[in-house]
């Protein structure tokens, strides 16, 4: 039987540095990037992403970044089934591959697949979103603590589409969300992850940092343009940090000042967030980026 192609999934928590890391992989390699970024396939998403620069997609060539409008829909499903594809024509052309990314559900896709969940009724989702307007994510995120504990310890109180999400398949199947087996992922391929992690504190202060470039870079302009275009829409793409934190900003509700602190915040707590979902990978190999070449401990890995 032919060996399966290995294929290096490098994660980790926001601002940790998967770029650079991937980058010296991917060119060890002879290797092309493929993005496991829920946000960074948008087209218009480049500062308030962190997305590559040119320069960076210049010295690899990279896949599923800036490809889709703000419009479209994206999901993990559908990120799985265009790795696929990807994969295979690069290991015709005598290519690896390197997947790069911190979106957690992207990374789970790739390496235990995705619950096939039945379909739920639409009026149930209607009135459940009916009544996060009247009662809030707090409340429903308390009775998603009831009826599925396993879910919602993996998520932010406030994240409410995940947590109406939850409630949604519980109320219309009668089991909860949690307890739906994922089918086998990419058979083909031997995903291998690794995640790349640093001090807290010195991540926190990455973060931090990121958030000032980023502003420095001209932040507050792509979310004006991109708030100007889409006042009125409630893309799904939409709801992602640094865009929803400045929003109010542009609307005159909070000062430029308040609005990057919570920025800040918010990313640290999705650090955390992330962090603690790879916990629950018993085969990822742990890289400490402060105290070790990471580059190529993960080469060294996939070569042993």
């Amino acid at each position: 039987m032919a060996m399966r192609p290995i294929i290096p999934i490098i994660a980790g928590p926001t601002a940790v540095g998967k770029t650079s890391t991937s980058l010296r992989v991917a060119k060890e390699m002879n290797a092309e990037i493929i993005s496991a970024d829920s946000r960074q396939i948008y087209r218009d998403f480049g500062i308030v992403t962190a997305a590559p620069t040119a320069a960076e997609l210049a010295s690899v060539p990279h896949h599923l970044i800036q490809e889709i409008d703000l419009s479209e829909p994206y999901s993990a499903g559908m990120f799985a089934n265009r790795v696929e594809p990807i994969v295979e024509d690069l290991q015709n052309r005598n290519m690896g591959a390197v997947v790069t990314g911190g979106s957690t559900l992207y990374v789970h896709a790739l390496i235990e697949g995705l619950s096939d969940i039945p379909k739920v009724k639409e009026s149930i989702r209607l009135e459940l979103n009916a009544r996060l307007e009247r009662e809030g994510p707090g409340e429903m995120y308390r009775e998603l603590l009831q009826v599925d504990p396993t879910f919602a310890a993996t998520l932010d109180a406030t994240k409410s589409q995940r947590i109406i999400r939850g409630l949604e398949v519980f109320n219309g199947t009668g089991h909860p969300l949690s307890s739906f087996h994922a089918p086998p992922p990419l058979s083909n391929f031997d995903f291998r992850l690794f995640v790349l992690f640093r001090e807290r504190s010195e991540l926190y202060k990455r973060i931090d940092q990121r958030v000032d470039e980023m502003v420095r870079e001209g932040l507050l302009e792509e979310v004006s343009r991109i708030y100007r275009e889409n006042a009125q829409n409630d893309f799904n793409s939409l709801k992602t940090i640094g865009y929803q934190e400045l929003v109010p900003h542009l609307k005159g509700e909070i000062s430029l000042r308040d609005a990057i602190e919570l920025m800040k915040r918010n990313s640290r707590r999705y650090a955390k967030r992330q962090l603690t979902w790879y916990g629950r990978y018993k085969s990822a190999t742990w890289i400490d980026v402060d105290g070790t070449d990471a580059a190529a401990n993960v080469i060294s890995a996939i070569k042993t």
